[in-house]
């Protein structure tokens, strides 16, 4: 998957970043999927996620544990983050050793990202690289708020809503903490960083 490429912001913004995926492939390794799903839940629980989902129900910022997992289904796609290189490389330790069939994905800086596979005894089927952004570049947001609204995707999260929501922190009506939570629930796959945004938005306060 690409969606999860272009996420903007500083080099030391984006060491906090990792982005995890559970695919099947249809035809081929799409059987017992619910079973499986549970053992990539497990271990992103217990390495410590602190956002995770299935797009076709929501993220634990939305839904308990419990209601994730009883919903899933051989359709469903697990996605997720971790914030620092340590949770990715046990997360891949834990998920190879149970030997699940299934493709693991996974985004962040490229060198944190090699490091992560090279220490968790791993090495790349593919790669995928972002060549950066084309076009009227002048009709984007500023670079602050991009650092946060591309870390959905799929562009559920309005730039105005950031705006918003930066400026109740900076009024004090909203803790950092608060306000990354309240963007994290527009991205219903899982994949949004609400402690990285967090920091951002702290940042923007002293900006």
């Amino acid at each position: 998957m690409t969606h999860s490429l272009h996420r903007s912001g500083d080099m030391e913004s984006l060491r906090g970043d990792y982005v995890w995926l559970m695919y099947q492939a249809k035809g081929i390794n799409d059987t017992n999927i619910k079973e499986k799903a549970e053992e990539f839940i497990a271990v992103a629980e217990a390495v410590g996620s602190e956002n995770w989902g299935d797009v076709k129900s929501g993220p634990k910022v939305i839904l308990t544990v419990e209601e994730i997992k009883k919903r899933v289904t051989n359709q469903s796609r697990l996605r997720g983050v971790f914030t620092r290189k340590e949770q990715l490389v046990e997360f891949l330790r834990k998920i190879k050793e149970k030997n699940l069939g299934l493709s693991v994905i996974i985004s962040g800086l490229l060198k944190e990202t090699i490091e992560a596979c090279k220490e968790a005894g791993l090495k790349p089927h593919t790669i995928n690289f972002s060549l950066g952004v084309w076009g009227k570049k002048e009709l984007l947001p500023k670079e602050d708020i991009l650092a946060i609204t591309t870390m959905c995707g799929h562009h559920m999260i309005s730039p105005r809503l950031v705006e918003k929501i930066a400026d109740q922190v900076k009024k004090g009506k909203l803790s950092p903490e608060e306000g990354g939570r309240l963007l994290a629930l527009f991205c219903p796959c899982g994949i949004f960083n609400q402690v990285r945004a967090a920091k951002l938005l702290a940042g923007k306060i002293t900006s």
